[in-house]
């Protein structure tokens, strides 16, 4: 028996009725639920299937950076998903955006999404996400939707978090359910992705909660490094950059510094 505060059955059977987070794999200690999650994929687990873990040893986000997660403080999860190759640009999308208006709607705290895939309150990150698709002869066999919530840990306690990060409970002084905002938040990502597979898109919605529009901005891809404006993002979650000469920069990924 997992030691655990998540009650994985009442968030199984409010969910039900879903796609995402009918089925949840609750895993004690592991190297990462992504890693969990595409093993699992190989075996042809259903879509919509949760894989959340107490602690994991090997929790990664982008550009491989370690993720500090304490043991039982924060939700650690990733969501198999099926998409084709044109509802996969919406995956980060649906994601972010069932974070951003679950910590909303579970604890009245008001977050906003830094490009291209970071939750934000205050401009400290509160979650992040991390995709990994797995393609065969040219079709999408599957993406794994990696997901970090901080919750109920103290970033200030860790020198890697201190400065950039923050957490639920930092923000309101006071301890979550992370079963309660974790079924919030799949909920939302259900109903987002329910919305793309049935032909809808997610770019406006996803662009109006974003901070990184109209700011200042530094984008470092590889050896490249972009200065200039960010003015808009098109259809596919790209962003528009206009540098300073006006000519335009499209920001398929990278880094990206906010200037002040």
């Amino acid at each position: 028996m997992i030691q655990s505060d998540l009650n994985i059955e009442a968030i199984q059977a409010a969910l039900s009725g879903g796609l995402i987070g009918r089925r949840v794999v609750h895993l004690d200690v592991v190297d990462s639920t992504m890693d969990e999650a595409r093993r699992s994929a190989a075996d042809g687990t259903a879509e919509g299937t949760v894989f959340i873990a107490e602690e994991q040893t090997a929790g990664r986000g982008r550009f491989s950076r370690l993720w500090v997660s304490p043991r039982g403080e924060n939700l650690s999860f990733s969501v198999l998903l099926r998409p084709t190759p044109a509802q996969l640009p919406f995956m980060n999308m649906a994601a972010t955006l069932a974070i951003s208006d679950g910590i909303t709607e579970a604890t009245g705290l008001t977050s906003r999404i830094k490009w291209p895939n970071d939750v934000r309150i205050g401009g400290l990150k509160v979650s992040g996400i991390l995709i990994e698709t797995v393609l065969e002869a040219g079709k999408v066999d599957h993406a794994v939707v990696g997901i970090g919530v901080n919750v109920n840990f103290d970033p200030a306690k860790y020198p890697e978090t201190a400065s950039t990060a923050t957490s639920v409970y930092r923000e309101t002084c006071t301890k979550t359910d992370r079963g309660a905002l974790l079924q919030v938040v799949l909920r939302r990502f259900g109903q987002h992705y329910d919305r793309v597979k049935a032909g809808h898109s997610l770019t406006g919605e996803w662009a109006r909660q974003m901070e990184t529009l109209g700011r200042r901005v530094r984008i470092v891809w590889r050896d490249q490094m972009v200065e200039g404006t960010a003015e808009s993002v098109d259809e596919q979650g790209n962003l528009i950059v206009k540098r300073m000469d006006g000519s335009i920069f499209t920001a398929v990924a990278g880094e990206v510094t906010l200037q002040v």
